[in-house]
Order: C-alpha cells, then structure tokens, then sequence
C-alpha cells in the first residue's frame, strides 16, 4: 500500500521531491506545506494535493499521514531544516530531511536522538551513492574483488573559474565563510563513508581564491581534505565551489583501491571501471586491461527518484531503523566530519577527531 506523504518547503527542491512522488507507485503524495501561500497553493494544484501553511496545520489535517518530507532551505541551505523536523518527529511521523541535516552540529545531534527517542524512521538524501555504478561498485567489494582498503580519492564540486564568477547575492550564501562546506560535504562525505567506513581523522587545508576576496566574498571555497578510516585506509577529497574547472572524471569523481583490485566512478552516473591486481601485474609504462561499464546515461536527477524510493521501499518493508539506507544517523556522521573540517581549518590545519557518533540505535556498547 502507498505511503501517505506531506512535504514541507515548496521552492526548487521540494518541487523535485513532489515529482518523483508523482512517479512512485510506493508514494501518496497528499499534502504540500509552505509560508509562502502562492507556493504551495501552486504546488497544490500541480500534484493534486492538498495546500497547508503550516506543518501544525499540515500533520493535524492529515491524520492518516505517514511522512514528513522536509525540503525547506534557509542559511548555507539547510538552517530551515532543524524546527520543521523536529516538529514532524515530536508527532510520531517518518521524516526525510534534504541535505544538509542541519547545519548547526548541535541541531543535527538533537534531531537523531530525538527520532531514537520516537521511534521513528529519519533519513536524508543522500543521493549520490543511489546509482548504479554505486551499487556495482558495491558488489564488487561484497565479492572481495578490491580486498583491504588501501586509499580513497574523490573530486566533487562545479565546473567553473574566474571568467564565470559572479558574487553571491543570496541572503543564504553572503556573507557566510562555510557556505560550500556545510550546503555540498555531505554528499562527497557520504560517498567516501559508503564504500569505506567511519572516518577517525581529519586534516584540511582550505582557503578563498583572489578573486573572491578582490569581491568581498569570504567564502571558504576550495578544500582540500586529508582523511583517515576506522579501518586504516587513508583517503584524500578535493572539493570546490566553481573556482575552477575540473579536468579528468569530470565534476564528480570517486577511486577506491584495494589490496586486490581498484575501481573508479565517472561522474556519478555515467561509468564505473575496475582494474584487478593479478599475478604478473605489467610494467609501470604498460597499462592493466579494466573492465569497465558505461551506463549510457547522464541524467544525474535519477538519482532522486533513486533514493526516495529506498526510503519508501526500506518503510513499507519495516527494516530495523539501523539498516535503513542513507538513515539519519548516517546524514549526521558527515555532518561531524564537516565540521572536523571547519575545526582544522579554523585551526591552522591541524589534525582533528571528528565527535563520536551516538550509540547504534540502543546499543550501549557501539560508538562506531
């Protein structure tokens, strides 16, 4: 049967969520929520749902709803997050939160122990490991063919450089220094703790190219974050916010190495390549033969209706809250990490521990 789903915010994104809805045999899209009449009365109308003002309003009105899907913005695109969840999981709901969780530490931390207390499903959009690429890449670690983690490098951000800056303007993004940290880690964090594990250590070396500062903005844009996993491998992101613009893989890159083989990610969705470590590997000069999948596509929005269907389908399928894929205590470990990267950089590039996550949904003994 089809989840009963109101959502919460709708401007550019919460459009985008209500349209895979739409797609989604899982999915009853019933209610749609902002402060903005005219924009949720629009949305309304486009998706043949019910207008509300108010997410009081909203969960009141609709007493047969199951989840509260949370797509409003705010400061560094996620400050709008932290009340309207809350709120939502204080009522006993289901509740998806687009990414960033929060963009307080403090907040974030809140709303999963919260949710913990309830009882209730939270997860986030975590999209960019909702594709298939990902999932083969996956198996291919299942099955042993990469082994022990040896190094993971990922390149994300936009295409970019001077000749294409403009200033921000946006009330969300003036004036605030870790605008690109807090509104786009997540989604590379993500990635790097999906195929490797918890990180231990953080260390980053960020700064502002000339000319943002020669425009007076102060914004943190380029990163360049060493990090270190809970199971001894290392790994290294690069990460920036159209300050230049990127060459080999394209804007979004992942290479995960292992002791028996090494496997890369070409913009997310588009092609995954392997390359096994057998006996009587060639030369350096000689290249190794990988196998490789190209997926033919580039549509990088499938990656949403991707990801909400694992929310739904993980739901109606009852799974223990821990194994609910991309879960909010997920959403918060890579939100602990960019702030280890704000402390590092505050720090003048000291190594930092990120704070350790709660216990495992009532695990006393798990802190991983």
């Amino acid at each position: 049967m089809a989840l009963k789903i109101g959502i919460v915010g709708m401007n550019g994104i919460g459009n985008n969520h209500a349209a895979c809805y739409k797609e989604d045999e899982l999915a009853d899209l019933v209610a749609v929520c902002d402060v903005v009449k005219e924009r949720a009365d629009a949305a309304a109308e486009r998706y043949g749902a019910k207008a509300y003002y108010s997410l009081k309003d909203m969960i009141e009105g609709e007493p047969d709803l199951q989840i509260v899907d949370i797509a409003t913005g705010g400061i560094e695109n996620g400050s709008w997050h932290f009340e309207p969840a809350m709120e939502a999981v204080g009522y006993g709901k289901h509740v998806l939160v687009e990414k960033p969780l929060c963009t307080d530490i403090n907040q974030g931390r809140q709303l999963v122990a919260l949710a913990e207390e309830k009882k209730v499903y939270l997860g986030c959009n975590l999209n960019h490991y909702f594709t298939p690429p990902a999932e083969k890449a996956k198996q291919y670690m299942d099955n042993g063919e990469v082994g022990e983690l040896v190094y993971c490098l990922l390149k994300m951000g936009f295409n970019g450089g001077e000749a294409n800056y403009g200033a921000p303007g946006s009330p969300k993004m003036k004036g605030h220094p870790y605008f690109h940290m807090k509104a786009f880690l997540t989604h590379p964090f993500s990635v790097m703790r999906h195929f490797c594990g918890d990180i231990t250590h953080i260390q980053t070396f960020s700064d502002t190219p000339g000319f943002r500062r020669n425009a007076g903005d102060v914004m943190v844009s380029i990163n360049s974050i060493h990090v270190k996993f809970a199971n001894g491998g290392v790994g290294y992101l690069l990460s920036q916010r159209g300050d230049a613009v990127y060459g080999l893989g394209g804007w979004w890159s992942a290479e995960v190495a292992g002791t028996k083989g090494t496997f890369t990610i070409e913009n997310c969705v588009e092609k995954l390549s392997l390359w096994r470590a057998e006996r009587g590997v060639p030369a350096i000069s000689e290249p190794i033969q990988a196998e490789v999948t190209d997926y033919g596509t580039k549509d990088f929005g499938r990656t949403f209706n991707n990801r909400l269907h694992a929310f739904l389908e993980d739901i109606s399928n009852g799974v223990p809250r821990e194994e609910l894929r991309a879960n909010g205590r997920d959403a918060l470990a890579v939100l602990e990490y960019t702030f280890a990267v704000i402390e590092s950089y505050e720090r003048g590039g000291e190594v930092v521990r990120p704070h350790p996550l709660p216990p495992l949904f009532g695990d006393p003994h798990s802190l991983k």
